[in-house]
């Protein structure tokens, strides 16, 4: 989410998981998870997202989950676990395990994790449906909390072995979310690519011309084994550390971050970092310093966004929770940028075609001068958000405004780093183009007369160059505007580009 005010545009994002503070003022990114009954809670949360910037239905699936709702618990009491329906309310000291194989998987002896520890049991006895544990280590039980169990140290996993990624009930979900026109869909516990291509070809097939796209979360062992290849299957991708400090050892998880977020990076694709950001602010209105430390990382480690979850989903200060998002990465990447910390890691070739091949190195480029010369912004005409993509990747130290006639290329590009898109309808005059989004951002206090800015274009069918740079290449290569400007109209120089070949996306 950027924050406008003369330069002080943010850069990485923040969202918010849904739930009574969802609805605060500032969120660009929604998250509403799919429990039984809510869809018109999801419906409205779909048409609210829609005028806020781009909504993605996340569903909970592929793990087993406790069904209880705030209870508090003591040393050595006796609580029942049991997958039986319960009309509500539950039952004293039972929890409801969404898992229907919990009772026959677990055995006397095991220890079971609430949310990867946030409380613990030891299994004393098994009676059908239901098994009796004490009370080990007490805490608070949340609703829809993760549930863990180990055996002799070990997490037993054989359960994720058994469960569909995509359950009837998902589908049924994804329906609904194809139906409202959501942005994205997040699949949870996602153990091979084919998962993620399955479900882009069912929604193809069932929206023909649909930009949705597919996220992923990466939240257990079976993700890590697949990691790359899951990665470049999906549109994006959440690391949940919640769920995923529940099947790894806690001090693994931040070097488990740090390369998903890198492998995002280097794959073009946009990553969330998720779970238990800010949580202590769920019941109180300030964090703890070593949660702004743990923020201040995920921006350092440069991160497309951060999202809420307790503390929008459920907290009493979603709006205080919002603000130290703002601050604390407002704060760090002014950091950043002052001590000129410029890339230290290298990103490697990511396009296939010719043509996309072009387009990166004319982003890579641009980046490097609008870094060099202290640019001020950088406009970027897109038809498909491709290149805005591209030069997101770069992570330049100005602020990317992208132009598209597309909602759907806007709202989607809403997720990525450094970018402000807007949507607006071009003219074949690219001079009154420019002129038209001078007036737009300096009218929003955005830019100012005299800023240096570079403008960027995949929309000109003028000039094609056929065999400049490779005699082979059959296809022709556009000139695309690249020019630095003053906002005051006057050009300081202008070069040649070449513009990516629109046909290939």
């Amino acid at each position: 989410m950027a924050v406008f005010g003369g330069k002080r545009q943010r850069r990485t994002r923040a969202g918010a998981a849904g739930g009574k503070g969802a609805g605060a003022t500032g969120f660009r990114r929604f998250s509403a998870g799919f429990r039984p009954g809510n869809s018109g809670f999801r419906r409205e949360a779909a048409a609210g997202g829609k005028g806020t910037g781009a909504t993605s239905f996340r569903r909970i699936s592929g793990g087993p989950k406790s069904g209880v709702w705030d209870p508090e618990n003591t040393d050595g009491e006796v609580w029942t676990f049991s997958v039986r329906a319960f009309e509500l309310p539950l039952p004293e000291r039972t929890i409801n395990v969404n898992y229907d194989g919990f009772a026959e998987d677990v055995r006397v002896g095991d220890e079971l994790l609430v949310d990867g520890g946030m409380a613990r049991f030891e299994v004393i006895e098994k009676l059908g449906p239901d098994v009796k544990c004490c009370c080990t280590d007490p805490g608070l039980l949340l609703p829809r909390a993760n549930l863990t169990f180990w055996r002799d140290g070990i997490i037993v996993r054989e359960r994720n072995a058994m469960l569909p990624t995509i359950s009837s009930k998902d589908w049924l979900d994804i329906d609904f979310g194809i139906a409202e026109g959501v942005d994205f869909i997040a699949v949870s516990f996602v153990k091979f690519a084919e998962v993620i291509k399955h479900l882009k070809s069912y929604i193809a097939a069932r929206s023909r011309g649909s930009d949705i796209a597919v996220l992923v979360k990466i939240e257990s062992i079976d993700s890590l084994k697949n990691l790359e290849e899951i990665i470049r299957a999906s549109d994006g991708v959440m690391v949940a550390r919640g769920d995923m400090g529940a099947q790894v050892p806690l001090e693994q998880v931040p070097s488990i971050q740090q390369k998903v977020v890198q492998l995002c990076r280097q794959l073009n694709k946009p990553v969330i970092v998720a779970s238990q950001l800010l949580d202590s602010m769920i019941e109180y209105p300030t964090p703890t310093r070593a949660e702004v430390a743990d923020v201040s990382e995920a921006v350092r480690q440069r991160a497309d966004a951060l999202m809420l979850s307790g503390g929008s989903a459920m907290g009493r200060c979603p709006e205080k929770a919002l603000s130290v998002l703002r601050s604390v990465s407002l704060t760090i990447e002014k950091w950043w940028r002052e001590e000129k910390r410029h890339e230290t890691l290298e990103l490697q070739g990511v396009s296939s075609s010719f043509s996309d091949k072009i387009s990166e190195e004319i982003c890579n480029s641009t980046a490097k001068m609008a870094n060099s010369l202290g640019a001020d912004a950088v406009f970027v005409f897109t038809k498909t958000g491709h290149m805005a993509s591209l030069l997101s990747r770069c992570r330049p130290d100005c602020p990317v405004f992208d132009f598209t006639t597309s909602t759907s290329v806007r709202r989607r590009l809403n997720l990525q780093w450094g970018l402000i898109p807007f949507r607006l309808s071009f003219s074949d005059d690219m001079e009154s183009n420019l002129n038209h989004t001078f007036s737009l951002l300096k009218a929003r206090g955005m830019i100012q007369s005299g800023d240096l800015v570079i403008a960027l274009s995949d929309m000109l069918q003028s000039i094609q160059v056929m065999n400049t740079l490779r005699k082979s290449h059959s296809s022709p290569c556009h000139v695309i505007l690249n020019e630095m400007i003053r906002c005051d109209g006057a050009r300081t120089f202008g070069t040649l580009n070449l513009k990516e070949d629109s046909s290939v996306h």
